[in-house]
């Protein structure tokens, strides 16, 4: 089984995605399972998560309802306010969705110290409670913070999304090697091999500019805790759903087919719940 373990739906509205830039026009519409559904089947995949993309918990149940009348949506990673004083009430109310496989916050555009906060270190611990997990979206500035964040909650399972965004346009590697290395030794820390070409120059990447950065993925979180995500139609800025499959597939060739069906899919249904 082939699991897409990150990818997004939205009906756009220009102000609330005004994170979608003028050069990204290509993603400027709306992006619903319908649109999915052809392209899955086309690259063999079975199913997906579907990921947050605004922070309200109204995506969260328009996640929720996509996950309920598509049965290729397999779960859902939606949003809470973790700092919210009625958390516990809000994760229980989410729970009774089985839909609802774990929580995200788009930390990359909060101050670096983010995940340090004691608030939102003490949400996120509330997730163990109710068996959910926690994605951490970040930029390599913000590796220090996930690193005390992974540390101080070691009962929640937490995935690091898109690799942290490492600066490969700019092939800067050391520092986030450094830090990935530190955050992979916490064992209930999974990775996503996603989001990597958007991090690249858009119209003029190779293959081989990727694979010193999933050297450092395999060598640090093995092949029991690597998860392979599209970020469609995030991707479609700089390469289609195939071309973002074939790079990771053509990655895992020597590693033979056991190694494959884990971070195609295996680990996806473990760390999910699937």
């Amino acid at each position: 089984m082939i699991i897409d373990a990150h990818q997004h739906f939205w009906h756009y509205d220009p102000v609330r995605d005004s994170w979608i830039t003028e050069d990204m026009a290509v993603i400027r519409r709306d992006f619903l399972p319908a649109d999915l559904e052809p392209v899955l089947t086309e690259n063999g995949v079975d199913g997906c998560i579907a990921v947050q993309a605004s922070q309200s918990e109204e995506e969260t149940m328009f996640l929720v309802s996509m996950a309920q009348s598509y049965d290729i949506v397999k779960g859902v990673v939606g949003w809470v306010d973790l700092q919210s004083p009625a958390l516990h009430d809000q994760l229980q109310a989410f729970s009774t969705y089985k839909e609802v496989k774990g929580f995200r916050h788009v930390a990359q555009a909060e101050p670096d110290d983010f995940l340090m906060r004691p608030a939102v270190i003490q949400g996120i611990r509330q997730l163990a409670e109710f068996g959910l997990t926690y994605d951490i979206l970040i930029y390599p500035s913000q590796l220090k913070a996930a690193l005390h964040l992974v540390r101080e909650v070691p009962e929640v399972n937490f995935v690091i999304d898109h690799l942290a965004k490492p600066y490969i346009k700019k092939q800067e590697i050391s520092r986030w090697s450094n830090f990935m290395t530190e955050i992979a030794k916490n064992q209930h820390v999974s990775c996503k091999l996603s989001g990597m070409v958007t991090e690249a120059d858009w119209q003029n990447w190779s293959k081989k500019d990727f694979f010193p950065y999933l050297d450092v993925a395999f060598e640090q979180f093995g092949p029991d805790r690597l998860l392979f995500g599209s970020d469609w139609p995030v991707c479609l800025v700089a390469a289609n759903y195939t071309q973002v499959k074939n790079l990771i597939e053509e990655y895992l060739v020597p590693w033979g087919d056991d190694v494959q069906a884990k971070v195609m899919g295996a680990n996806a249904v473990t760390f999910y719940s699937l």
